[in-house]
């Protein structure tokens, strides 16, 4: 018996599948399944985005996905401390940022998806490269969170 030849369709269907395999397993390990958590946003006509941040709870991180009229894509995070201090963040860092896997909050800390390492929430301001969350720019007028689309857009690198 010898073997049987490949068929066209069937090797159409092999690679529709190996693809459609390779793409979604990409998509899950950027963390695509779990975007619905992140809050889109655009900036205003003066290039700002304003966020109110009077109902942020101590401990408590929000997360945003900030796109403009170019389609430049930036995620960045919004947390208050203990010190009811308000900290903001690209959801990225120098080191791991390829991955596009971001952070998750846990009590007092944030954690890198990638390489499991913890921050404390309330030193997040202060940067300091590495695996750290990289700061956004930001202005806090009262219970309103000011961030400028020029700001946020210095961190886009970290997103393409």
């Amino acid at each position: 018996m010898g073997m049987k030849a490949l068929r066209p369709i069937h090797a159409v269907f092999l690679v529709l599948v190996l693809g459609s395999t390779i793409l979604v397993t990409d998509y899950a390990l950027e963390g695509g399944f779990s975007r619905s958590d992140y809050q889109m946003v655009k900036p205003d006509r003066e290039g700002l985005v304003v966020l109110e941040v009077g109902d942020l709870e101590t401990g408590e991180v929000r997360f945003f996905h900030f796109i403009n009229a170019g389609n430049q894509e930036v995620r960045f995070f919004v947390g208050r401390d203990a010190a009811r201090t308000v900290h903001v963040a690209f959801d990225a860092n120098e080191v791991c940022y390829k991955l596009k896997r971001g952070y998750r909050p846990e009590g007092d800390w944030v954690v890198c998806n990638k390489c499991d390492k913890s921050f404390r929430l309330a030193e997040v301001n202060e940067g300091g490269g590495g695996c750290k969350p990289v700061p956004v720019v930001h202005d806090l007028q009262g219970d309103r969170l000011v961030l400028r689309e020029t700001d946020l857009l210095a961190g886009w690198r970290l997103f393409r």
